[in-house]
């Protein structure tokens, strides 16, 4: 009788246990400090990141020639932005170019539009950008294709990054995360705010 009475009272308090919905993506906590920058957006406006405190932001670094992940990733995010449409304002899509040579603010806006009208696209001088590459642990390196008439291709990281509503950078997703996981961690940041 007092084994039974035991497993109840345990079984009781398990279930009594708080249990705070977790991340999906992986949580950087306090090891990985958020660097402000200021770049140029596809519209020569000027974007610092400092200022988009409140909203939760998603970073992307890539290129607009690249033939495969930068593409994949923003067609989740269409998913992503269409699926929060009623938090839609309270988040930002911000895609940062690793191919500053050719990336003009034209073709990068070209390029954005044909996934979403609102996604912000940065481009800056080659050392603006290295030091947010730096400080975001972004590696690229330019890699020649001979038999392409592209002629190169940039070889880079490629994870998206989310900066919570306090300007903290929270958590990072693997490219080919999945559109629910992205939404689940978006709405659960959008939450914590409130």
């Amino acid at each position: 009788m007092l084994k039974l009475s035991s497993i109840t009272l345990l079984l009781f308090l398990a279930g009594c246990q708080s249990s705070e919905p977790s991340f999906r993506g992986t949580e950087l906590g306090d090891s990985m400090p958020t660097t402000d920058f200021t770049l140029t957006d596809q519209y020569n406006q000027t974007f610092t990141l400092g200022e988009h405190k409140g909203k939760v932001v998603l970073l992307f670094f890539g290129f607009t020639y690249c033939p495969d992940v930068c593409p994949l990733t923003l067609s989740t995010w269409k998913k992503v932005q269409e699926a929060i449409k009623e938090d839609a304002d309270k988040v930002e899509f911000v895609y940062i170019t690793v191919d500053p040579e050719r990336d003009t603010q034209e073709k990068i806006a070209k390029h954005l539009a044909v996934f979403s009208p609102d996604f912000i696209g940065l481009t800056g001088e080659v050392e603006d950008l290295q030091e947010v590459y730096s400080s975001y642990g972004i590696y690229r390196e330019k890699n020649q294709i001979s038999d392409s008439a592209a002629g190169y291709l940039i070889n880079h990281t490629s994870r998206i990054n989310i900066i919570d509503t306090q300007g903290k950078w929270q958590l990072s997703f693997s490219h080919d995360a999945s559109v629910e996981d992205l939404v689940h961690d978006i709405r659960l940041l959008l939450k914590m705010q409130k």
